[in-house]
């Protein structure tokens, strides 16, 4: 009898085990015309915010008319953690301010609110899970191309590969799903690559703005191949910067939503992969293409 009982604890101490590492949290996630991404959040308990889930930042990042303006909670700046639930998490966060986030959003929240998970970004279903770990046909979909995530600081980036009149060139990238635009290229990486800038289609030129609301000058031309991972894209309006640039100690290329919406996408930070298969709107035309057209 001992041994009996003993065999039904360890199944069900092991079936109980598997179930925990199967846990996910399911949050409704929206995007918006602009290519915004965000969830609904509750800030402190008593506020309730729609923040942009951005990978090109850290920690939570509120707007100033948000913050002089909308909260109920008056939180001290940079120092003190507070409490932010995103679906069915509590996570601790300190609190810092910008002038702009993403067109219609309060604010912002980092990839780091999910070290050590797995995040689903899922746009054919709508949603944003967080897994305990890697589904497992996500390994054996052949569909799916697999990244390794570089880090610079606390940003991750992948490499990728940008193709103009018979030239290529490597480069890491900022996976940055808080840009809402397709690719910004940096003029002196392009310069050291000897990229042949002059031989692309101009669309315009276009000021863009910062985080800060500081101005950032780009000429928006027209890209003949972006190869991530397996994947091809071709003729993409893309963002050149002239003089101003969105980092100022390093000159780097960032991938931006308009391109990462087109994929259904894990980040897994226990291994430091990204995981992308293209989705239902791989093929929609960017929002450049479509006003040029007009």
């Amino acid at each position: 009898m001992k041994q009996n009982l003993l065999l039904v604890f360890i199944l069900v101490y092991t079936t109980t085990f598997a179930q925990k590492l199967e846990l996910s949290d399911t949050i409704a996630l929206t995007i918006n015309e602009h290519n915004t991404i965000f969830v609904k959040a509750v800030f402190n308990v008593k506020d309730t915010l729609n923040l942009n889930f951005d990978t090109g930042t850290t920690e939570l990042i509120l707007t100033n008319n948000v913050l002089n303006n909308k909260l109920i909670s008056k939180p001290e700046l940079y120092s003190t953690f507070y409490n932010l639930k995103i679906g069915k998490t509590n996570y601790k966060t300190k609190v810092y301010d910008a002038e702009l986030a993403g067109h219609g959003t309060d604010g912002r929240f980092g990839w780091d609110f999910f070290k050590g998970k797995i995040v689903e970004l899922n746009y054919d279903k709508n949603a944003l899970i967080i897994h305990s770990e890697l589904p497992k046909h996500v390994a054996l979909d052949r569909k799916f191309t697999k990244l390794k995530m570089e880090f610079w600081k606390d940003l991750f980036l992948i490499s990728s590969e940008i193709k103009e009149n018979g030239v290529t060139n490597e480069n890491l990238f900022l996976f940055d799903t808080g840009f809402d635009r397709t690719v910004m290229l940096d003029n002196d990486l392009l310069k050291e690559g000897n990229f042949p800038t002059n031989k692309m289609k101009v669309i315009k030129n276009k000021i863009m703005k910062g985080a800060q609301g500081n101005e950032i000058s780009v000429i928006i031309s027209n890209l003949k191949v972006l190869k991530i991972g397996k994947y091809k894209l071709k003729n993409i309006p893309v963002q050149i910067t002239t003089t101003q640039k969105p980092l100022k100690d390093k000159n780097i290329h960032i991938l931006g939503n308009e391109i990462l919406k087109r994929f259904n996408i894990f980040l897994d930070f226990q291994n430091n992969i990204v995981y992308l298969k293209p989705n239902n709107m791989y093929n929609d035309l960017y929002i450049d293409e479509k006003k040029s057209d007009q």
